[in-house]
């Protein structure tokens, strides 16, 4: 799970009226993934993302763009019905 996901998700669990049960959730199934953090190698690729995404014509939200810089460098797909995603070369996104 991208580090910027996860800071989504305490976002969202945080302004929840569903705090306490959302909150349980995410302690159950945490322990279940291992999270991949922004390394100095992920921010070269967010640049290289960003630059060709803005080249195009074709800007993505910026966490976004971090998430595909992480799944680009894990070859990881990204799971999400953002179909934005589909605008980023060497990221492959899973609809759900």
């Amino acid at each position: 799970m991208p580090s910027i996901v996860l800071g989504e998700y305490y976002f969202g669990i945080r302004q929840s009226r569903h705090r306490t049960r959302y909150e349980a959730w995410l302690r159950r199934h945490l322990p279940l993934a291992e999270v991949a953090t922004v390394t100095s190698a992920t921010a070269d690729i967010y640049a290289e993302i960003r630059l060709k995404l803005k080249q195009a014509g074709t800007p993505i939200p910026s966490n976004d763009t971090w998430i595909a810089a992480l799944c680009r460098q894990h070859a990881l797909p990204v799971l999400s019905n953002d179909a934005h995603f589909d605008v980023v070369e060497g990221v492959q996104r899973i609809v759900f």
